[in-house]
């Protein structure tokens, strides 16, 4: 399982609304695909339902997608979401990452 903090799922909401997806599947699909500088990389989605093996969890408000393949390299991570003067967006801590490009969209493992 992933963690989503409440700015995480405060910023999703807004997301949401913004582009008008609203209903019981609305929600935020976090995965992880091949590609980035360091192997592997972060994706999020908004979405309407839920997909056929896809593992669902409530955060905050906010229902979160994770299909199988993905759940594998993301167990134990928190997704958060900062605003500074130096970056605005979401934040990645992956347990499972042995190591990161430098801005935090990749992984290796």
């Amino acid at each position: 399982m992933i963690t989503l903090t409440e700015n995480a799922a405060s910023r999703v909401q807004v997301l949401l609304a913004s582009q008008n997806i609203e209903g019981e599947g609305a929600g935020l699909r976090v995965f992880v695909k091949a590609g980035g500088c360091a192997g592997f990389e972060y994706g999020f989605d908004l979405e309407k339902e839920i997909r056929e093996n896809d593992y669902t969890f409530d955060m905050h408000g906010v229902r979160v997608y994770l299909d199988p393949k993905s759940a594998l390299y993301l167990a134990g991570t928190e997704i958060d979401y900062e605003e500074t003067l130096m970056a605005t967006g979401f934040k990645v801590n992956n347990p499972n990452a042995q190591s990161t490009c430098g801005c935090g969209t990749s992984f290796s493992v």
